[in-house]
């Protein structure tokens, strides 16, 4: 007989260390327990109570039996076996003096048959080198002696479900190694249930919580089978930076003591669930269970009569580690552009990937998916496992970025779009498409993408050991992305583009907020913006360049088109520096909205950089300007200049003179210039290289100058980014710095590694020394007076 005591153990006297009593659900809501989390109370049945009821029925060799030389890969056969083994475990005999000890334990709950949650904890579950998190069964609104005892052993059989049984073999755990123990918890009746990851679970950001909610108990959103409100949560400010919220239909609710599917109220289908002020108090509490745990943690939460309850928490096994830390992998981006998209959901898990239809509703068809097929779902669901390991990709009708769909396909790698809304009626079987889960599209037919694999070089074990002179910065634009790509192994923001601030958080035209004596609410929101992120990357620095929209870009603000002309070129026309000194009132705002971060927020990682300067008395202007408005060059203030123009390539030591502290090329625009033709012309394209002999001695001469003049020199355009040869070449000419789009990060810096090594070990030729001289001389040229 097995010791009573070890039977039950209430949340108060269990913890981390009864990780083998209570399994990792049990021992966590113990420790929220004991740290004054609100978590429903309750206690565990333990898994040695587990384990004393398979030895008293002597059910361990019929369980071996059923499962032996079982092919899990055999849906038919898996799914036949587990129904036989849960067969076994149900109908075997309670020992009375476990169910005695189950019953008193229940009845030691304040309210008479307490409606309760029968959860399962197994031993490997929710652990940080385990996932799949339910697997195993949950059973709401039980109440009664009897059912309680019954729904504890159906939890027990649950351990055997056919999913469970295939992620033990394909993990190598023995069956009878991992435990299960069953968490009873006073139910919550949740009004609206929710899940909350601590960090972004897409981007690994960690300066942003991510709170879901629905309406009713919180089995669907987990599931998957709706689309959660979503809510992006700033730790540091406490505010919400970006919610999303969606229309929902169905709701699980109690009726009569049993969980039924109804219709929400017409009145809410639309309607936020929960307040701004609720979903922040639910990250605080999520903040607190991090550091509780030190670890990022997947948190289910439940609201009913105006209180929040914690219902779970466990470690976000799903989290990668920095993508740049250990492994370089390859790039992927689809070639000659993008056509229209034909599904556009959320994405979950990225990658792009194409491959034949192949769409299932029901479990028992995870056969027809075949390795390199699309598997579509309306949802998915544990069960579903088999198959989603076997596919090229995945997408799903319903579900948000915590549904089961989107935490396994990250655990698996496998890309995946999940909330297409219309997948699994869009879409035919066998028809090819390619998903690009990246951005969260699905577009028809195989589109060619570029694959680059990289390898490190050999003693090389990580990225981050690419130790190089060249900075490798990244230019970014959208607040959402910061604090995902500064966990990379990047140096800083090598451009910092203003224009998706403006569009995306500001949305009206500079001159229509004067007009509207809204001066203050234009400050307050790019500073928002840049806040953001100079708090990821910060001490590293961020070069913003200032607006440099042009006037067809500007007519699309709202009110822009009161002001803005149009132009037969708008490449070349009203653009950049000029456009600052024509309008000074405008620049004044975005310069207090720099010193707004600087000095206030105390971001002192924070630089400007001006575009398309024309001429040196335009720099010089520019500069009184700033100098006006208190934002002057100082040891911890630079101010940098775009390289763009060919009058900045023959003058660049008059710019230089002029008083800047570094420069960055713009190949685009300087591409444009050099070779007469119109960027953004169709007719021209096939002309439009950065690679021409003209471009790249105009790039030359621009490093070697700043290398002789002592000051930095970067490239922030299109070029490193799309012909590595070039990061080559400037990085041998000696530029201080190479600024990239986010997915050539961790391939520029093997480029700029591997080049520096051929530096070292290269012998100048009397050719390349003459070459170096007559560009001099070239330069000295074009600087007499």
């Amino acid at each position: 007989m097995s010791n009573p005591a070890q039977h039950v153990a209430w949340f108060k006297d269990i913890g981390k260390k009864d990780l083998p009593l209570v399994g990792g659900k049990g021992a966590n809501l113990g420790e929220m327990y004991e740290a004054g989390i609100p978590v429903p109370n309750g206690f565990c049945v333990t898994a040695p109570a587990y384990f004393y009821f398979i030895d008293s029925n002597n059910l361990r060799d019929k369980i071996k039996a059923e499962l032996k030389g079982l092919d899990v890969n055999d849906n038919d056969k898996l799914f036949a076996a587990s129904k036989r083994v849960k067969e076994i475990i149900t109908r075997a005999k309670m020992p009375d003096d476990l169910a005695e000890s189950i019953v008193k334990a229940y009845e030691k709950f304040p309210q008479r048959n307490q409606e309760v949650a029968v959860r399962s904890s197994a031993t490997a579950e929710d652990l940080p080198d385990a996932s799949f998190a339910g697997q195993q069964a949950t059973y709401l609104n039980i109440a009664g002696n009897h059912d309680v005892v019954k729904a504890v052993q159906k939890c027990w059989a649950s351990l055997f479900e056919a999913r469970a049984i295939f992620y033990r073999v394909q993990k190598g755990f023995d069956h009878f190694k991992i435990g299960i123990a069953v968490p009873v918890q006073a139910m919550v009746q949740s009004e609206v249930s929710g899940v909350m990851f601590t960090v972004n679970p897409i981007n690994n950001d960690p300066f942003t919580i991510v709170v879901e909610s629905v309406w009713g108990l919180g089995e669907m959103i987990v599931q998957g089978s709706v689309t959660p409100d979503h809510f992006e949560v700033d730790r540091d400010k406490w505010t919400i930076r970006h919610k999303e919220i969606s229309s929902q239909k169905v709701m699980l609710s109690k009726e009569g003591g049993t969980t039924k599917q109804n219709k929400v109220p017409q009145s809410k289908v639309d309607q936020q669930k929960v307040p701004d002020e609720v979903i922040l108090k639910v990250a605080k509490i999520g903040q607190k269970l991090q550091e509780h745990y030190n670890w990022p943690q997947d948190v289910e939460w439940a609201y009913e009569k105006d209180k929040i309850y914690i219902v779970q928490t466990r470690p976000i096994t799903t989290m990668k580690a920095i993508e740049s830390s250990n492994t370089i992998g390859e790039t992927a981006n689809i070639e000659g552009g993008t056509p229209k998209a034909l599904l556009v959901g959320s994405p979950a898990s990225p990658g792009i990937v194409s491959g034949k239809v192949v769409i299932i509703t029901n479990p028992k068809d995870n056969d027809k998916v075949k390795e390199g097929n699309i598997l579509v779902a309306p949802m998915t669901t544990p069960d579903f496992v088999p198959a989603m390991k076997r596919a090229a990709a995945i997408v799903t009708d319903r579900g948000g970025q915590t549904s089961h769909a989107a935490i396994v396909s990250r655990e698996l790698g496998v890309p995946c779009v999940v909330g297409t809304g219309t997948a699994t009626t869009k879409l035919k079987n066998g028809e090819v498409i390619t998903v690009d889960a990246q951005k969260g599209e699905v577009y028809r037919g195989e589109l060619k993408v570029k694959r680059t694999a990289l390898k490190l070089p050999k003693g090389i074990k990580k990225v981050r050991d690419l130790k190089t002179k060249t900075k490798v910065y990244v230019n970014l634009g959208e607040p959402d992305m910061a604090g995902g790509i500064s966990q990379k192994y990047v140096d800083g923001v090598g451009l910092l583009r203003a224009e998706f601030i403006i569009s995306e958080y500001i949305g009206v035209h500079p001159r229509e907020l004067l007009a509207q004596k809204r001066r203050t609410y234009f400050i307050d929101k790019m500073a928002e913006g840049l806040e953001f992120f100079c708090r990821a990357f910060n001490p590293r620095p961020i070069v913003y360049r200032t607006t440099d929209f042009k006037t067809n870009e500007y007519r699309g603000l709202v009110g822009g088109e009161k002001y803005e002309p149009e132009e037969a070129n708008p490449l070349i026309g009203y653009r950049g520096c000029h456009r600052y000194i024509k309008e000074g009132d405008i620049f004044a705002m975005e310069l207090e909205a720099i010193k707004k971060v600087r000095n206030k927020y105390g971001y002192k990682n924070l630089h400007v950089m001006i575009p398309f300067v024309r001429t040196v008395e335009q720099l010089k202007e520019i500069k009184a300007l700033m100098a006006k408005n208190d934002l002057q060059r100082r040891s911890n203030f630079q101010l940098h200049m775009m390289v763009e123009i060919p009058n900045n390539v023959f003058m660049l030591d008059e710019f230089i003179d002029a008083g800047i502290d570094g420069v960055s090329i713009g190949s685009n625009d300087l591409t444009m210039l050099i070779l007469g033709c119109d960027r953004d012309n169709e007719m021209v394209a096939d002309i439009y290289d950065e690679r021409n002999p003209g471009v790249l001695k105009a790039l030359e001469m621009i490093v070697r100058t700043c290398k002789r003049r002592g000051i930095g020199c970067s490239i922030c355009g299109q070029a490193p980014s799309t012909y590595p040869e070039i990061t080559e070449k400037l990085v041998s000419w000696g530029a201080t710095s190479v600024s990239v789009s986010p997915d050539m990060i961790d391939k520029t810096r093997l480029i700029v590694y591997q080049a520096e090594q051929n530096l070292k070990s290269h012998k100048v030729t009397a050719a390349e020394k003459q070459r170096a001289q007559t560009l001099t001389v070239f330069q000295r040229i074009f600087k007499k007076k």
